[in-house]
């Protein structure tokens, strides 16, 4: 049985992977097809505005605070393996840690910034865009279904406790 400590922190990791797996499926769903669906250079300035108007206090303490979340979760499962719920705290951890956040890290940050450095309306800014929209999407459809997998696991986890 996990002490009433964690679960309370396993029930906040449910909440902000549920906010996190909202936030990449609508833009999967949604924002990326209307975008890609404009002339290049709007879409490449709307998306420049999401990129630098998204790093906010709010979405930062969800996207951050589910990264310590998820370490100290994964910890507790590791340390108190004979624990109910602790595959599923494991599950959740990794698949934050792994699917959503290295996945940001190495593959989406990189693009947002090399679309942060183009002039929408140049030739170039049309060839990144082309990248863009190629190579940014899948990654955001793997952040999507790893928060739902860390939400679900971090569900599992919370109704053993």
């Amino acid at each position: 049985m996990i002490a009433p400590v964690f679960t309370a922190l396993v029930f906040a990791a449910m909440l902000g992977t549920g906010i996190a797996a909202g936030l990449f499926f609508i833009f999967s769903n949604t924002i990326m097809a209307s975008f890609a669906r404009l002339p290049a250079a709007q879409g490449i300035a709307a998306m420049q505005q999401i990129n630098v108007t998204i790093i906010n206090p709010l979405f930062m303490l969800v996207f951050m605070g589910l990264v310590v979340l998820s370490l100290v979760l994964g910890a507790k499962a590791i340390f108190g393996w004979a624990e109910a719920g602790s595959a599923w705290l494991l599950a959740g951890s990794v698949a934050y840690l792994v699917g959503c956040f290295l996945v940001t890290m190495v593959f989406n940050v990189p693009l947002n910034d090399a679309l942060a450095a183009v002039d929408p309306a140049s030739a170039e800014g049309v060839a990144i865009w082309a990248r863009y929209l190629n190579e940014w999407l899948p990654w955001n459809h793997a952040r999507t279904v790893a928060c739902v997998v860390s939400l679900a696991s971090f569900a599992m986890a919370f109704r053993a406790a």
